[in-house]
């Protein structure tokens, strides 16, 4: 009897003192040489645990589950991993293909779906349990198999993606997720390469790599088919060596106006959002490869490709100019604002540091090592269209 009180009040004990961990503060940060994943207060602007052995990150995205306790993590090696980040640990993980690109959460939060390079296509599994519910191969003809990417989650259950390969957009609806309903949109231009949805999930824009232009299509008027925008510009301009792909994901959305990354050129395209043509370009240090708002939409920050990206420059959106120069260190990948946008974390890989900085004074607030660090991801991208 005296051992079993003993034993409940050491059990009451730990429990008193149990730490309580508000995941609307977590983040993950990919390591990307380790193969790990660091899970990271965004308050309190500390590392809380290190989730080791999640294979091949050099391509690595994050989602998160809608109650934000769970992490999944998609591999460049075909790897999905499911991270508690209450019980610091691997709660699953299966290698779904043999290359892997991105991934989406459903709308309902039930569905994670994945795009692959190799063998192509996209797969479906449950949120819970990993199990398949859904293969989607991206056949577009005899023997033909494409690559995918640009998967994002859309309005009314459905992702849509682009098939690089083949020119093609598809959009599947998982209303029934044992009989989901795929609309092809063939013909959309050469070589998607990328996509972003726009934060209120009313368009799907593909960037072109192999031609002039962006693909559009308007989710909310999806018998126009997809659109053609921005077809003539930089058609003529001379064609320079592209450093690393702009990410389209990271575009960004800004009042009435987009700002995207132009291939290949030091420049940050401004579109109007109206009518989708350009309304201005603005010169910047070096290739764009994260064009990113701040939640408020006032500031605009861009980050480069090799050998400008040891810089990151600031928009201001009023003036449509650049506000700032920085110079967090060597090889800046990644970019990620506080769900209110008072702070962006800046992952500095070649320095093996996370950098943070005050939006609003510009000064830097603290680093914190990591071993060369690329994607950074909020718990808060649980609540957000496209992520």
């Amino acid at each position: 009897m005296i051992k079993l009180l003993s034993l409940l009040v050491l059990l009451f004990s730990f429990n008193a003192l149990a730490e309580l961990r508000a995941t609307g503060d977590l983040g993950i940060v990919i390591e990307r040489e380790d193969g790990n994943a660091l899970i990271i207060n965004t308050t309190e602007h500390k590392r809380l645990a290190k989730i080791e052995k999640l294979g091949d990150l050099s391509h690595a995205s994050v989602v998160f589950s809608r109650d934000q306790r769970y992490a999944y993590v998609f591999g460049r090696d075909g790897g999905l991993t499911k991270i508690d980040m209450l019980k610091d640990a691997i709660d699953k993980r299966i290698i779904q293909a043999g290359n892997s690109i991105g991934g989406a959460i459903s709308q309902d939060g039930k569905l994670i779906a994945v795009s692959n390079y190799t063998p192509g296509g996209v797969k479906v599994f449950s949120s819970d349990t990993l199990e398949l519910v859904a293969d989607i191969p991206s056949d577009y003809g005899e023997g033909l198999r494409s690559k995918v990417v640009g998967l994002v989650d859309a309005p009314g259950q459905r992702f849509v993606f682009s098939l690089f390969d083949a020119g093609e957009i598809w959009m599947a609806d998982f209303k029934n997720p044992k009989a989901p309903v795929i609309k092809k949109f063939p013909n959309i231009g050469k070589q998607p390469y990328d996509a972003l949805m726009s934060p209120d999930g009313h368009y799907y824009i593909a960037g072109l790599f192999g031609e002039p232009g962006l693909a559009l299509l308007d989710l909310w008027n999806i018998d126009a088919g997809v659109k053609h925008i921005l077809s003539d510009y930089g058609k003529d301009d001379e064609k320079l060596p592209v450093y690393k792909m702009p990410h389209l994901e990271g575009w960004a959305v800004a009042g009435d106006y987009v700002f995207a990354p132009a291939i290949g050129q030091h420049k940050v395209l401004v579109i109007d959002k109206n009518t989708w043509e350009l309304h201005d370009t603005i010169s910047v240090a070096g290739q764009p490869v994260f064009v990113m708002a701040r939640p408020d939409a006032r500031q605009v920050w861009v980050n480069f490709a090799f050998p400008d990206n040891n810089q990151v420059q600031i928009i201001d959106v009023k003036d449509l100019s650049i506000s700032k120069t920085l110079s967090p260190g060597k090889a800046v990948l990644h970019m990620e604002f506080t769900p209110r946008g008072e702070q962006v974390w800046v992952a500095v890989r070649d320095d093996n540091q996370l950098v943070v900085y005050d939006t609003e004074t510009l000064q830097e607030i603290t680093r914190l090592p990591a071993n060369k660090p690329n994607g950074i991801f909020f718990s808060s991208r649980a609540h957000k269209i496209g992520l």
